[in-house]
């Protein structure tokens, strides 16, 4: 049985007669900038995210990127952020005008240690940019003490969580909802995915949210009024229109997805090779990817994809490792847990669409090639 990483034709299946009809009544009004399909979005994830205020954008690179353009980084002012993460949380930094400073994670969820946060701050440390990576909130309790004792801004990169929660204070709190700003995206790919690209910036404050308004047009609030150089970074209203369609399955699909991942780690019990991907406690995860460790990777990724079914290697070579950051100076050896992750992880079929054969297939797969 041949099984996909990801099959969206059968979402499509599921959703097009909520989003077909909306995406129509964008065409039939012609208003694709800024329309009111992006305002009502806004709203929306304000509301999911528990923030004041969200501010659509062309695509989570960019959500972070202006996020970021807000510190107003000059040369060697630093950014702490994990190397085992997409290339945009530091790539972002480097475009802002920043040095990202890269730090290891944490064994268990992959997010980054706040231990080693705290290591790596020094005097021209500005921010933290802290990732909920695979749809797991980070340690935000023990991240916004050091943030606020260090007078650092955290930035959470929630690309792959949006609807993710954390019990932090006694309380239920939204990834996003905590950092100065949240950056999410809505690649095709993520839980909440548009029909291209697109990503979206929540806020408490009244001044940081004016003032990615403005850096997503041009850096000005009054057409052909320009208060700085801004971006041409705006999400489209068909996108706005396929999400509108799509947030309603959200929670559905979260909890589908979190009922897969308890059945792959039942399953995966009695199978020595494979270290399932661990959920702290005190996190509801929304498993943007089910991530496991598993023995001889690479050629369990090679067995799995001549049986037909869909994996993938998230990340095989960590940021601190890649050619264009060579000049900051990390070598191999540097980031110890960073690097047995990136030789070891693979990550597994975890949509809500999956059937319980199509799961049996994956599970088959893999334990066939351990026994």
């Amino acid at each position: 049985m041949n099984v996909p990483l990801l099959d969206l034709v059968a979402q499509y299946q599921a959703i097009k007669g909520d989003v077909l009809p909306l995406l129509m009544g964008v065409v039939e009004r012609q208003q694709f900038i800024l329309g009111e399909e992006v305002g009502r979005l806004e709203r929306e994830i304000a509301a999911l995210s528990h923030a004041k205020h969200a501010i659509a954008c062309a695509s989570g690179t960019d959500a972070l990127l202006l996020a970021l353009r807000t510190l107003d980084l000059a040369p060697g002012d630093q950014v702490i952020c994990p190397a085992f993460t997409f290339f945009a949380t530091a790539g972002t930094i480097h475009n802002a005008g920043g040095t990202p400073v890269f730090v290891d994670i944490e064994p268990g969820s992959f997010n980054l240690s706040p231990a080693a946060v705290e290591a790596a701050i020094t005097p021209r440390t500005r921010a933290i940019i802290v990732v909920h990576l695979f749809g797991q909130m980070a340690d935000m309790d023990a991240l916004l003490a050091l943030a606020a004792r260090h007078r650092l801004t955290l930035i959470e990169d929630a690309a792959q969580a949006i609807g993710a929660r954390r019990q932090v204070g006694g309380a239920w709190r939204m990834a996003g909802e905590l950092g100065a700003i949240g950056a999410f995206s809505f690649f095709p790919s993520k839980n909440l995915g548009c029909w291209g690209d697109g990503g979206m910036m929540v806020a408490q404050d009244d001044a940081v949210a004016a003032r990615l308004r403005r850096l997503r047009t041009h850096g000005g609030a009054k057409q052909y009024h320009h208060d700085e150089v801004g971006y041409n970074s705006r999400l489209d209203t068909l996108q706005a229109a396929v999400l509108l369609g799509k947030l309603p399955h959200l929670a559905g699909w979260s909890a589908a997805r979190r009922a897969r991942a308890a059945r792959y780690t039942e399953a995966f019990a009695g199978l020595a090779a494979i270290c399932p991907p661990r959920t702290d406690p005190a996190n509801e995860h929304i498993f943007h990817q089910y991530t496991v460790r598993a023995e001889r990777r690479d050629q369990l990724v090679e067995h799995l994809k001549a049986q037909g079914i869909g994996c993938a290697v998230y990340y095989p070579l960590a940021l601190h490792l890649q050619p264009c950051f060579a000049h900051l100076g990390f070598g191999r050896g540097s980031l110890p847990v960073t690097e047995a992750a990136m030789g070891s992880v693979v990550s597994l079929p975890i949509y809500p669409e999956l059937s319980d054969a199509q799961q049996d297939a994956v599970v088959a797969a893999v334990t066939g090639f351990y026994r």
